[in-house]
């Protein structure tokens, strides 16, 4: 560790209640707690438990919550990832990131997702463009039908404005 924050925690509670206590440093990945936290971890350092500041995270599952820490302490203590810039160079995620990064999104599509709800929602920029990467990948190659499944999103379309929509990409791809 640097040794900046390291005598700071802050406390993230969970959807569920769950309370979570983290370095101060590694929090700070979420733009969410440097905005809560404000002026606060600048204060009486001495007195940091009696004085340590809770964060709702109403939207977050523990499950994802716990992940969400996994990810940032790698991050900060261990190696930051790889930026992921576009156009992406390959359709593999082991391309565009280091292993430990890849492994870490090979999750289960509910689980995905709800990193990428939970990333957006604590705005750890990091995360939230790994999580994408992982969903584009996901969904690449598949058909309208398939993603259609992957998202749970109906189909409004007749089969006649289907078709009115195919034939109007396929002539704005001419």
């Amino acid at each position: 560790m640097d040794g900046d924050d390291v005598h700071g925690t802050v406390k993230l509670v969970s959807k569920e209640g769950d309370t979570f206590e983290v370095p101060v440093e590694i929090a700070k990945l979420s733009n969410l707690v440097i905005t809560t936290l404000g002026e606060d971890d600048c204060a009486d350092d001495n007195d940091d438990t009696n004085n340590m500041v809770e964060i709702p995270l109403p939207n977050v599952k523990a499950t994802v919550l716990a992940k969400v820490i996994e990810y940032c302490t790698h991050y900060k203590q261990i190696e930051s990832m790889t930026s992921i810039t576009t156009p992406l160079k390959s359709n593999r995620i082991e391309d565009i990131v280091q292993e430990w990064y890849a492994d870490f999104v090979n999750v289960d599509q509910t689980l995905l997702f709800e990193l990428v709800t939970a990333a957006n929602f604590m705005d750890i920029k990091a995360l939230l463009d790994l999580t994408c990467l992982a969903v584009s990948v996901l969904i690449k190659g598949k058909s309208a039908e398939e993603i259609r499944r992957i998202f749970n999103i109906s189909n409004d379309f007749s089969p006649e404005e289907e078709d009115q929509v195919v034939q109007q990409d396929a002539e704005e791809a001419k």
